[in-house]
């Protein structure tokens, strides 16, 4: 640059100059007007890439149209969305709310045993003692806790707050999603000549794996985790469970970040077994048993060569996207991250990857 600018006439390095200037500048007011549409169109894109197998096929299916598959598609989607994904989701907005309330006034407590745990056999009093010594000794500690959980229970406030805003951008990126969806083959060509001056060797590769990256993590982490928490939440409102939104919201995550739904799932059953007669326990147990083990039986048909990218990662970009964009930031952070993970680790393994030997003749 310095050789460059030391060639030029004063004029023409002031011409220079004020071009990038003006570059630099349009590029800033650009991305500060999309600023607001970027989470939406980036999602949108994560739901084009994932249903793009499926939207092919279904447009094969209808004798090459491809509009009347994606209008299919946001039909669907939306339909999800407005029903149960929003009656689960007010079901949590309502449950974070009031742990936010007992959090910000220190009333965080465990509720006691019912006494029908006792009457369990073989197991029903070593339960019931364990769980009352914990809601004993637990309650003090989190009385002393709780002020400093006060911070906390604003944060989780502001989650709720942003909920409404937060389904409205979901709304948004189906619709645009759908929109997308009929002109996949024009963007992946943008996306190849976008990466093929970026990195020339691998564009076509690191196309390739950004977009089975996507496919894997929407399909068989997101997509999975959303329909396991999906038919928990149906199953704890089947149960009568007071907080069945934010339950089915605790499963989601745990199935984000790969920990399992049996830390919520395990507690419920119990509580079923002690409120329930024996028939409706036993339907609930099994329901909810077939629910809990759902994603070690759909993640290896949807996944088949299995996630590489490491759990921490996921975590990190499930908190990391909460925290700055909401709650449709719980599920673009971790695609995202994922993404750029493997992006990375193949870029170094390229570059790390030893110069053919030079055969002398």
């Amino acid at each position: 640059m310095r050789t460059l600018l030391q060639r030029l006439t004063g004029e023409d390095a002031i011409q220079l100059l004020m071009r990038l200037g003006l570059l630099a500048l349009l590029i800033f007011w650009t991305f500060y007007l999309v600023r607001p549409f970027v989470t939406i169109l980036v999602w949108a894109l994560v739901l084009a890439v994932a249903l793009h197998p499926a939207f092919v096929l279904l447009a094969n299916a209808l004798g090459g149209r491809p509009k009347l598959a994606a209008a299919i598609f946001t039909a669907i989607n939306l339909a999800v969305f407005i029903g149960p994904a929003a009656w689960l989701g007010m079901g949590a907005a309502d449950g974070i709310k009031d742990f936010a309330a007992e959090l910000a006034a220190g009333e965080l407590t465990i509720p006691l045993p019912p006494q029908a745990l006792k009457t369990w056999p073989l197991i029903g009093a070593q339960l019931y003692e364990l769980w009352e010594q914990a809601s004993t000794n637990l309650r003090p500690a989190l009385y002393q806790v709780a002020p400093y959980l006060k911070p906390f229970a604003g944060t989780l406030l502001g989650l709720v707050g942003d909920a409404g805003v937060g389904a409205v951008k979901f709304l948004l990126s189906v619709v645009v999603a759908g929109v997308i969806l009929p002109y996949g083959p024009q963007l992946v060509a943008a996306g190849r000549g976008f990466l093929a001056r970026i990195v020339p060797e691998q564009s076509e590769h690191f196309l390739d794996l950004a977009g089975a990256t996507i496919r894997a993590v929407s399909q068989g982490v997101i997509g999975i985790a959303v329909v396991q928490a999906l038919l928990a939440g149906i199953g704890f409102k089947l149960a009568g469970i007071p907080i069945a939104g934010l339950l089915a919201v605790l499963v989601l995550l745990l199935s984000i970040v790969q920990i399992g739904a049996a830390l919520v799932m395990i507690p419920v059953i119990v509580w079923i077994w002690t409120d329930k007669d024996v028939t409706t326990a036993l339907l609930l147990t099994f329901f909810l048993g077939i629910v809990s083990i759902l994603d070690n039986v759909l993640k290896p048909l949807v996944m088949g060569r299995g996630l590489t990218t490491p759990t921490l990662v996921i975590l990190i970009g499930v908190i990391g996207g909460t925290l700055g964009h909401g709650i449709i930031g719980l599920f673009i952070g971790p695609i995202i991250l994922s993404v750029a993970w493997e992006l990375a680790v193949a870029w170094i393994k390229t570059d790390a990857a030893p110069l053919p030997a030079v055969v002398e003749r």
